[in-house]
């Protein structure tokens, strides 16, 4: 069985198609005109009308936020893609292809058939080692793909079509990178920017801390000073007419 071309929408993750089904959008026209005829100004009558446009927004795909996916060579990757339509979709049509690169011709690599939203999947011209993971009543058409190799690296589009949907499609597309090992990214600076960054902010609230415990204590000790002066005044005061009273001589009889 020879592969078919798939045409394929590159300039963007991801993407949807419209189809003229669904949203209306009416504009009101009216033009005036006006001409000199026979000397006179006369006006034409006035031209209104409305100009309906259907929009279809409920058919699209979707591959994540990352446009691409970098895996080590021998490893195992999920292909994610997900689904959405505003229709049923029963008796739909899914499919993966993988191209090369941009210029390469798509092949497909696995088919999913629903009936009565059973899916049937029939394995395409090359990837065996491509599993359905994905729950279709899930909406998710994500694949596993095993054992990956360097020659897997590519473009990887997953499509859907909906007969519901006048048998439009939406596709969307993910880049595979295939390493021979992660780069380890270096943090150290990073960490050493943030140990630096706390440790200042640290110091600050200690210094913060302690500034507010002097004040404290200094509004304590100048509170007890104030309280043992006047409680000194008072005593000297009582003692002073205290001891004019006992220079007095007792009253006689």
């Amino acid at each position: 069985m020879t592969a078919g071309v798939v045409p394929l929408e590159f300039h963007a993750v991801e993407s949807a198609k419209i189809s003229p089904s669904r949203v209306f959008v009416a504009i009101l026209i009216a033009r005036k005109k006006s001409w000199l005829k026979s000397g006179l100004r006369a006006k034409s009558p006035r031209k209104e009308g409305f100009i309906l446009f259907h929009v279809n927004l409920g058919l699209e795909t979707s591959v994540g936020k990352l446009p691409s996916i970098t895996v080590v060579n021998g490893t195992d990757v999920m292909l994610p893609c997900t689904f959405t339509s505003c229709m049923d979709y029963q008796n739909s049509k899914f499919w993966w292809t993988f191209h090369k690169n941009r210029t390469e011709d798509g092949k497909k690599i696995i088919q999913i058939f629903l009936k009565e939203k059973r899916p049937r999947v029939k394995p395409g011209e090359i990837y065996s080692r491509v599993i359905l993971i994905g729950k279709v009543n899930l909406k998710n058409i994500s694949l596993l793909l095993t054992n990956v190799d360097f020659d897997d690296e590519g473009l990887y589009t997953c499509f859907f079509q909906n007969p519901q949907e006048k048998g439009q499609q939406a596709n969307s597309t993910l880049h595979l990178i295939v390493v021979s090992e992660l780069l380890l990214v270096d943090n150290r600076l990073t960490v050493l920017i943030f140990s630096i960054v706390g440790g200042v902010i640290g110091s600050l609230i200690i210094l913060f801390i302690i500034k507010k415990l002097v004040v404290f204590l200094i509004k304590q000790v100048g509170k007890k000073k104030k309280e043992c002066l006047v409680n000194s005044c008072a005593n000297t005061e009582r003692g002073h007419y205290g001891s004019k009273a006992d220079l007095k001589s007792p009253p006689k009889a």
